[in-house]
């Protein structure tokens, strides 16, 4: 019975996360969905259609003037539905069909049939000579493809897309900011990409808006459901996933009435050197109001006169040594050992790591300078005891792994590694990907640009640090931590605005997101 019951709440769980399908496997699914529910093609169109009319009524004026641009296939059959809602709604909208080939889909002809019925308008674009001036103050509706390209775009479509790209107008994407591929952009051609402000993207986000490099096509994004199939969006198998409020909150255990210090573990934190004293403050404020019931910080000497006032709560191993990291001499009082913020690379810290690691019978978080050591002597990955967490940030990755020119094979590379040596790897960015031994990558929706400040890094560390001490697990440790560590970032953005949020900041908001995600609420799954 109980394992009955484990059962059904991992699936429970599972459930609760967003899916980031492939767009072959969104068609899959829009299929099915035609098949199974029943429901036409075009019905299909018109509920997804009415989905973006909404968004727009809710956020656009009908004194502005819209320019639909619509394609040939089902994306420009979007486009025509929309401007047939939108007309009915009040607005002014300039309908542009772009022939590319003189073959349009059957549900765009559908669609361009209604238009003529209701007696709206339409302009169609047959070559460059006809492709339009769009004027200043005008809000432009991408229409022209989906998700189903497979090369760049060239010829008439090319020419729209730059006339979009050099208006003056604000650019709101149908699905996808046409030009762009779903998932692998490698042999794209940037020139040949919509620059949306928005983008309404339908029922799943696309794994390419979690890439650093897509940011100017995408814009901000905005999922729209449409209704598909739940037995389809079940049956869906992914590779990727975006971290939700309700699949967290499900992760995190409420503290019992009578708990104590000793329910909550007992971390290690070796941090600092000389000079580098503030990673080890910030690690260890933030693992203790991440929930650590005790933490021991191992510091060069000179830090002793520093750490006991800044954060008296912790406990403290002093190193032989008064600049730097040499060893530690003991392992067995700890639930769990963070190494890394500020520990700088001399040879006999790296001494100190590899004997570590090597002993080490406790789960290891590993950061900053320790992933920089191991970068330098690459065996050491083989020594790595499995589920070890690295948290690095592009540099110390491009270190570790190599460098690549585009995040769709950095996401490779990793997804590789984490395989290979059976880690997990939180890489660290505006998406944070937690890379699993098992292939499966989740990235974190939560955080803000005012976290991209010195020593955000090492209070996730800590973090992370403390949810392994209270026994989480090294998965659960790794999506607690990046999630609980980007809502931290929020909650401080809320306080102190996007550009004064500190490190310390972060740190100190911790515990208040944890209580934030306890008393979240969802309904259903």
């Amino acid at each position: 019975m109980m394992l009955f019951c484990r059962t059904v709440i991992t699936l429970l769980i599972m459930t609760l996360l967003t899916k980031i399908p492939l767009c072959a496997q969104i068609r899959e699914m829009d299929d099915y969905t035609i098949k199974h529910e029943p429901i036409s093609s075009a019905a299909l169109m018109e509920r997804a259609a009415g989905e973006l009319a909404k968004w727009i009524c809710s956020r656009i004026s009908t004194s502005n003037r819209l320019i639909i641009v619509a394609g040939p296939g089902n994306n420009g059959g979007d486009g025509l539905v929309l401007a047939r809602l939108l007309v009915h709604q009040g607005y002014r909208c300039e309908i542009v069909v772009i022939n590319l080939s003189g073959r349009f889909s059957a549900d765009f002809l559908l669609n361009r049939q209604r238009l003529e019925q209701c007696n709206i308008p339409y302009r169609v674009v047959n070559d460059v000579t006809g492709v339009p001036v769009f004027e200043k103050g005008q809000v432009i509706i991408d229409a022209l493809f989906g998700s189903g390209l497979s090369k760049p775009c060239s010829g008439l479509a090319g020419a729209v897309i730059n006339a979009i790209n050099h208006s003056e107008c604000t650019v709101i994407s149908v699905d996808m900011p046409s030009g762009l591929f779903g998932e692998d952009n490698r042999s794209n051609l940037s020139g040949a990409i919509v620059r949306a402000d928005v983008t309404l993207t339908f029922q799943f986000p696309k794994l390419a808006f979690f890439f650093p490099e897509n940011e100017e096509f995408v814009g901000q994004w905005h999922v729209l459901s449409i209704g598909l199939h739940s037995e389809a969006i079940k049956n869906c198998k992914v590779d990727n996933y975006a971290l939700t409020p309700g699949y967290v909150h499900q992760l995190i255990r409420p503290r019992r009435r009578f708990a104590h210090k000793g329910n909550f573990g007992h971390a290690l934190l070796v941090s600092g050197s000389a000079g580098k004293m503030g990673a080890a403050i910030l690690g260890a404020r933030s693992c203790l109001r991440a929930g650590a019931g005790l933490l021991t910080v191992h510091l060069p000497g000179s830090g002793y006169k520093l750490m006991p006032a800044a954060v008296p709560e912790a406990m403290y191993s002093i190193d032989r040594n008064k600049n730097i990291i040499t060893g530690i001499s003991t392992l067995k009082p700890f639930s769990a050992i963070g190494v890394g913020p500020g520990i700088g690379r001399d040879s006999k810290t790296a001494g100190a790591l590899t004997q570590l690691i090597r002993s080490a019978s406790v789960p290891l978080v590993l950061d900053a300078d320790a992933i920089n050591i191991i970068a330098g002597n690459k065996k050491l990955l083989n020594d790595l005891p499995p589920g070890t967490i690295l948290t690095p940030h592009l540099k110390e990755f491009e270190r570790l792994a190599g460098k690549v020119s585009d995040s769709y094979s950095r996401m490779i590379l990793q997804r590789e590694l984490s395989r290979k040596y059976s880690i997990i790897i939180v890489l660290k960015g505006a998406y944070t990907c937690i890379s699993f031994p098992d292939g499966h990558c989740f990235f974190n929706t939560t955080g803000n640009p005012g976290m991209a400040t010195g020593g955000s890094g090492d209070v996730l560390t800590g973090i992370i640090l403390s949810f392994l001490a209270q026994g989480y697990g090294h998965a659960n440790a790794s999506i607690l931590g990046v999630y609980i560590h980007g809502m931290a970032g929020d909650m401080a953005r809320e306080k102190f605005g996007e550009a004064g949020v500190t490190a310390g900041d972060i740190a100190d908001h911790a515990g208040l997101a944890i209580e934030r995600l306890l008393n979240f609420t969802f309904i259903g799954c």
